[in-house]
């Protein structure tokens, strides 16, 4: 039995890695039949892991709220950290757990807290801070979100623990007392910088991880977020000893020699300098069959590929590894050479689906760009058709795309895949002849045309589709939920400075505006679209120390700039208030300092010539997306047929529902949990509700307002027999206000 698939048809399969087949699954296999029953079932009944189970199902078998009392819930309890930025930049993106009554999360600054599941009474608090004065110190720690912990439940010999993640660090913490494990890793932590395989100084150090890692045995098995330039970190897969934090085995997503997928890299030295092609949404587990399903993002440098020829294993792939050693079992690539930025973006889900009278137990990996893609769960084998389709190669001089990209006939994909002329907002007409004029700017319209000068629209955006939040499966009915956001995204991609574009500046304010500010607002400060605004009045709009607070901080989709040194950033105030005195001077602009240098001396940013000019929402002068609604759904998706059984709007904007607009839906972050009771809770939206939606219909049957939207996903669980809903109520992006508490809702 051969447990491999592969869309590269010059792979060279080595049979030795299919030795695992007969001792690992231990039970009767025919073909891609399996007697699930056989199998000992997840206990749905509890919420101890990030997205409920190992499985990544996010679902409940809880059914004390049910369709015909869900009205009836009101708020049980509600928890402050105490800790959210007031610049309205923090976030708190958690998934918490709870096991034995006490609720594991985390908070904005990165807290990791120990709540009374029934009242929300802090039971221990431990703070980052004053483990590491760096931690609190460091300017960009809002964005080193968390979505989750992971809980062990101990042995004999030791007691439970709960592992959490701020940024590079990965810490031991007892679950009893909140204390520091000084026993394991470095002192009570793993550092995720560490142990890659790599030269040191190769490659940008900044490393986190986004989203908990997995428990099986006693390995923790985690993933990382790295840089997204082309000097990141490589993304390797590791796991480590639950007790000593030693790393037990590493799988290396840009293969060494030797390794598998190392052939299918025309650049044999790929691995010494590439990076990338991490796993920083999640993992799930089959914890029977011991296989780990592992989704992977792009290879570092997101926009321009010229510099990594090839299909880019095993960036952008579901791979299933086993879980006890770290062994390739197979994958499936789902974008080739990714110049897109799609990553996977989820966890996958697993489930047991019912498919020609047959019993089969799959993996469902949801995607960016509104995909489905469904597999057995042992052999990686499609269990719906997917098509190699031929795509635009008209790409920028040095770029070479693959020449077809997978699509999959069946799941329906659960987000439009185009957005055409007659897709533009008509809000009012107004509106609509403006955003039809920025419309045409962008000159290409089609999925998976290469980024170009002239821009590409990216539908579904570039935060999806579907996104981290990820997908919830029923396991009786094998219907899976999950919530889209249909937002375009303009791509447009401009020389690196001071490779093909004129960026001499007559004044040291102008020189420090060309090296940090023009690709997003451009040589003439006219900006490009609302999310990158024009500067040109920015003097009389805001005052110098205003000015000079947004640049170390950030705004919107702005970063925080704390890296410009003082003298700098006088010039670059000097220069965007006009103020600028004395002599014209010609100051050449230097290139920024290379930080991460090859083997050789080299560094791989050197071979990088263009660079993409921002990430740019397509929204109109209110700050409404600029395409026909709904802009946010929740959708339901038969595994078993692959049929798309309904779409409804999710959220809404109240001053257009009064105008008398149906509900639009939002842009939205964070995942849905579905319920035994005949429920889908989610929260996600810009509204900052709340809600719950008949699972069989898709009818909001219940909302409630929160204290700021929930861009996470709720969790379900039980206490002393009471059933709560809980969600982290952190807000912070696309504009929304900070928050930093937790609300759990139960009946009365």
């Amino acid at each position: 039995m051969i447990l491999f698939t592969q869309t590269s048809r010059s792979f060279t399969v080595r049979p030795y890695i299919f030795l695992f087949s007969a001792i690992a699954l231990g039970m009767v296999m025919n073909g891609c039949e399996i007697e699930s029953d056989k199998k000992e079932a997840p206990d749905y009944s509890s919420w101890e892991n990030y997205a409920g189970t190992k499985d990544g199902s996010r679902y409940s078998s809880l059914e004390e709220i049910d369709l015909s009392n869900v009205r009836n819930l009101q708020v049980a309890w509600r928890y402050s950290s105490g800790d959210k930025d007031t610049l309205n930049r923090s976030q708190n993106q958690c998934n918490p757990i709870v096991v034995d009554g006490i609720l594991y999360g985390s908070s904005p600054k990165l807290k990791l807290l120990a709540l009374n599941a029934a009242n929300g009474e802090p039971k221990w608090v431990f703070d980052p801070a004053e483990e590491d004065r760096s931690h609190a110190e460091d300017p960009y720690r809002f964005y080193k979100v968390n979505r989750g912990v992971v809980y062990w439940s101990g042995n004999d010999k030791y007691d439970s623990r709960v592992f959490y993640n701020v940024g590079s660090r990965v810490y031991a913490i007892a679950s009893e007392s909140g204390k520091v494990i000084r026993e394991f890793g470095r002192g009570g932590y793993i550092d995720l910088a560490q142990d890659l395989d790599r030269e040191p100084g190769t490659f940008k150090p900044f490393i986190a991880n986004t989203s908990p890692g997995i428990i099986y045995q006693d390995l923790i098995i985690l993933g990382s977020r790295v840089a997204e330039s082309a000097d990141g970190a490589p993304g390797h897969i590791r796991a480590y000893n639950v007790i000593t934090g030693e790393r037990e085995w590493i799988f290396h997503t840009i293969p060494h020699p030797g390794e598998t997928g190392y052939d299918t890299w025309p650049d044999k030295e790929a691995y010494k300098k590439l990076g990338g092609a991490n796993s920083w949404a999640g993992m799930s587990l089959d914890e029977s069959r011991g296989i780990v399903y592992i989704p992977t993002g792009s290879i570092a440098g997101d926009f321009y590929g010229g510099v990594r020829e090839g299909e880019n294993l095993f960036a952008n792939s579901l791979v299933a590894l086993d879980a006890g050693s770290g062994k390739y079992l197979w994958h499936y690539q789902t974008v080739h050479h990714d110049l897109w930025d799609r990553d996977l973006a989820a966890n996958p889900n697993l489930a047991t689906l019912r498919k020609d009278g047959k019993v089969l137990d799959a993996v469902a990996q949801i995607t960016k760009h509104g995909y489905v893609f469904l597999f057995d769960r042992v052999t990686g084998d499609p269990v719906f058709p997917i098509e190699e389709k031929p795509v635009s190669q008209n790409a920028l001089p040095g770029e070479k795309p693959w020449l077809t990209q997978p699509i999959p006939v069946l799941p329906e994909p659960f987000a439009r895949q185009k957005f055409n002329q007659e897709d533009v907002t008509n809000l009012t007409p107004e509106t609509h002849v403006e955003m039809l004029r920025r419309y045409h700017q962008i000159k290409y319209r089609e999925m998976f045309h290469p980024p170009s000068r002239e821009g590409s629209w990216i539908f579904p955006g570039f935060d999806g589709g579907g996104e981290w939040g990820g997908a919830a499966v029923d396991p009786e009915s094998q219907i899976l939920y999950v919530n889209s956001s249909e937002l375009p995204w303009a791509m447009i991609m401009v020389d690196v400075p001071g490779k093909g574009q004129n960026l001499q500046a007559d004044t040291p304010g102008r020189a420090v505006y060309n090296k940090y500010c023009f690709a997003c607002h451009g040589l003439d400060r006219k900006g490009n679209g609302p999310s990158f605004p024009s500067l040109l009045q920015v003097g009389s709009k805001y005052k110098a120390d205003e000015i000079k607070n947004i640049l170390k901080n950030g705004i919107n989709m702005m970063p925080a700039f704390r890296q410009i040194p003082d003298h700098e950033m006088d010039a670059l105030m000097a220069f965007l208030r006009e103020e600028e005195k004395g002599p014209v001077i010609k100051v050449a602009v230097a290139k920024e300092p290379i930080t991460t240098r090859g083997t050789g001396g080299e560094s791989i940013l050197d071979e990088v010539p263009y660079q993409m000019a921002g990430y740019t929402r397509f929204l109109d002068d209110n700050g409404y997306p600029g395409i026909t609604p709904p802009w946010g759904t929740l959708n339901a998706v038969d595994l078993n047929s692959g049929k798309l059984l309904w779409k409804v709007p999710l959220g809404e904007y109240p001053e257009l529902t009064a105008q008398g607009h149906p509900k639009t839906g939002t842009e939205n972050y964070g995942g849905p949990a579905v319920t035994k009771g005949g429920l889908i809770f989610i929260a996600a939206t810009k509204d900052s509700k709340i809600r719950a939606f008949n699972k069989e219909t898709g009818e909001e049957v219940w909302s409630a307002e929160l204290p700021a939207p929930g861009y996470a996903t709720p969790s379900v669980y039980s206490v002393n027999g009471k059933q709560y809903v809980v969600i982290a109520c952190g807000g912070g992006k696309i504009g929304s206000i900070s928050g930093d508490e937790y609300v759990a809702f139960a009946l009365p």
